[in-house]
């Protein structure tokens, strides 16, 4: 347990899950070692999930309307700001806020300040002059992968950080039955996930039907969303049942590729364009497809290689990442 119970506050704003998956492997690991902690969000897959009993007691989710206009985002980030100062503010991504108002609203915040810093545009952080706005905070905790200001004096490095530990992953068979998968079925099991923008999410669906069909007999598909969409499971996190998992489908987002690499499951991605994220540079070249022609191949010579050794454990960079912030807060 840590010496002292803080008050933290998460700033994750931005659409998708991945922000939202990031900040709550944060909080849970601060949960477990006795901290009370409010995360805020926009994602459009917030309200359906199960957030609270994820994290844990203690943990308090703000759901911001992933619709509502500029105006009022900005609005409900300011009020929830404006309350009790915290022992410490993290904020994703993001060091000016997703609009851009965390520049005027961070000075009246009265409390040691940690971004977590991933890899952004350039374009991005030239235009809005990220470097100045990444002075305004007292830790810069870099989770996993390079980033533009990596080598600032106040920037820590942690390993990836994933919203799961190893020993909270559902065993194998577990798994499969939570996919759907009889007892005796020995297929492959290969999941397409579905967790981005609605359209991502439409997309994967219609990748996991010409799936099924190529591969009918051979193995079985799975199109995994978050919450309840058409003929998706629901399923989250996804990390629960990867050792069920042969084959990765999805795209090329942080918490999609961490995952797949510390459970060391296969993974074929596309990477979608994005404002500030470069999808591209994540993904390397034996995970990465251009087409539906190359997705079926890909799969398809994962599937004929046969399993492979997984590993038992990982090292989850959120515990190290909860420890330096800590050191932070007041």
């Amino acid at each position: 347990m840590a010496a002292r119970r803080q008050h933290w506050r998460l700033y994750a704003l931005g659409g998708g899950l991945g922000h939202l998956t990031r900040a709550a492997a944060l909080a849970r690991a601060a949960v477990a070692r006795g901290h009370r902690v409010e995360v805020l969000t926009n994602s459009p897959f917030a309200p359906g999930l199960p957030l609270e009993p994820l994290l844990g007691p203690g943990a308090t989710v703000h759901r911001v309307d992933a619709g509502a206009d500029k105006a009022a985002t900005v609005a409900a980030v300011g009020a929830w700001l404006a309350q009790a100062p915290p022992d410490v503010l993290v904020v994703d991504t993001f060091p000016r806020g997703l609009a851009g108002e965390l520049a005027a609203l961070l000075p009246t915040v009265r409390a040691p300040r940690v971004l977590v810093h991933r890899d952004l545009n350039p374009v991005y952080v030239e235009r809005f002059d990220v470097a100045r706005a990444v002075d305004a905070f007292d830790l810069l905790v870099v989770p996993g992968e390079d980033a533009p200001f990596a080598h600032h004096p106040r920037a820590a490095r942690t390993a990836p950080w994933l919203l799961l530990d190893a020993d909270a992953l559902l065993p194998r068979e577990e798994a499969r039955r939570r996919l759907g998968l009889e007892a005796g079925d020995a297929r492959p099991l290969v999941a397409v996930l579905g967790c981005g923008r609605p359209e991502e999410v439409a997309e994967a669906g219609e990748r996991a039907a010409r799936l099924r069909a190529a591969f009918e007999g051979r193995a079985a598909v799975r199109w995994l969303v978050p919450t309840a969409r058409g003929s998706g499971r629901a399923v989250w996190p996804a990390l629960e049942v990867m050792r069920g998992v042969d084959v990765l489908v999805g795209a090329g987002g942080y918490n999609t590729v961490q995952e797949a690499r510390a459970t060391g499951t296969p993974l074929v991605a596309r990477a979608w364009p994005r404002l500030y994220d470069r999808q591209a540079l994540r993904l390397t070249e034996a995970e990465r497809v251009e087409d539906a022609a190359a997705l079926e191949a890909r799969v398809a010579s994962l599937l004929q290689a046969g399993p492979r050794a997984r590993p038992a454990a990982w090292v989850n960079g959120v515990h190290a990442a909860v420890e330096a912030i800590e050191r932070v807060a007041r």
